[in-house]
């Protein structure tokens, strides 16, 4: 059988009336052996009775204020992870206890604290693997189509020694072409991956916008040479990584290409760039959410290669404190813009 302690008050009053009857005894013992007068020894006896009261309720009151107090603290301390903060104010009877209140009061802003800090950690790890899973679904899906195409022509190839040499030449370039798209696509894994851990640097230079957006251009319609690219504007000078800006235009550019089957058109007007294309467009649900990483609409597939090209262009542009701005309309076509 568990031995249950006693509270405080009771453990205080227990030892004081003991020692306070054992006292009052002993004086009443010496007091008949010393006084021989009765009267006056009962009259002593009822003083010394009366001030052992006082004196014993005194304490009682004090430890009953003692122990509503170590309740209190008590009370913090069961509850140290359910409270958010403490809505009474206690006033204590000593200045150790009222030292102790406020020493429970920074240890529990201390615990809150953790406790937010330890939450937000935990959220960022659930993102981090929730998009560390959406990016391995990602590449398996957008690695599937060009290894699965590498695998069939080389098969074919092997396995047929008396394929015609025009057949032949179209195979293997099929087999080039989709062995660069999946260098492209390693390619911006490695650049989002340098984005996230903050490697990306900046290598500034002035260049003419306009030249650049015409090189892209003769790039871009080698890999569509039924598409119709219109570069519009003239020459703006701007001071800019040109790498980087390559990228953001290759990226507009190409996604224009892709969700359009007519010409799209590149303006340069003052530091402005805008690519504008009478495509599928764009759901305005769908506009804010274009931008982030791994995001894949089920309406267009607004994915743009592992959800990873408009989102890095939105980093590029945040790189030069400006922003990418969407105008589109489903069925009527979309502009992608941005300033410098």
């Amino acid at each position: 059988m568990m031995y249950n302690r006693p509270h405080f008050k009771e453990y205080v009053m227990a030892r004081l009336v003991t020692i306070a009857v054992a006292i009052f005894i002993l004086f009443t013992i010496l007091l008949l052996l010393l006084i021989e007068d009765r009267d006056t020894v009962l009259l002593a006896v009822v003083l010394i009775a009366s001030a052992f009261s006082i004196f014993v309720y005194a304490i009682y009151r004090g430890a009953d204020r003692m122990q509503k107090e170590l309740r209190t603290i008590n009370k913090y301390l069961s509850h140290l992870d359910q409270v958010d903060e403490i809505h009474y104010k206690a006033r204590f009877f000593t200045q150790e206890f009222e030292d102790i209140n406020q020493n429970l009061i920074k240890v529990l802003k201390a615990s809150k604290k953790r406790e937010e800090v330890k939450q937000r950690y935990n959220a960022k790890l659930k993102l981090k693997n929730r998009q560390r899973g959406d990016m391995i679904s990602a590449i398996a899906h957008e690695f599937r189509n060009p290894i699965a195409s590498i695998m069939g022509y080389a098969q074919t190839l092997e396995d047929d020694k008396d394929i015609p040499a025009p057949l032949q030449e179209k195979f293997l370039h099929k087999i080039y072409n989709n062995g660069t798209k999946i260098e492209a696509l390693l390619s911006r894994l490695v650049l989002w991956n340098k984005f996230e851990s903050g490697e990306a640097t900046l290598h500034p230079s002035s260049f003419d916008i306009y030249s650049l957006a015409e090189e892209v251009k003769t790039t871009l319609e080698e890999k569509y040479p039924s598409r119709d690219i219109i570069v519009k504007g003239e020459s703006y000078t701007v001071e800019a990584d040109r790498t980087l800006l390559d990228i953001v235009l290759k990226n507009l550019m190409e996604n224009a290409l892709k969700y359009s089957k007519d010409e799209i058109i590149v303006a340069i007007d003052n530091g402005k760039i805008s690519v504008t294309d009478k495509g599928a467009g764009i759901s305005s649900s769908d506009i804010s959410k274009v931008t982030k990483k791994f995001y894949r609409s089920g309406t267009h597939t607004w994915d743009n290669s592992m959800g990873l090209g408009l989102s890095i262009v939105k980093r590029i542009l945040a790189l030069y404190q400006t922003k990418l701005d969407i105008v589109s309309e489903e069925n009527q076509g979309s502009t992608f813009s941005f300033s410098l």
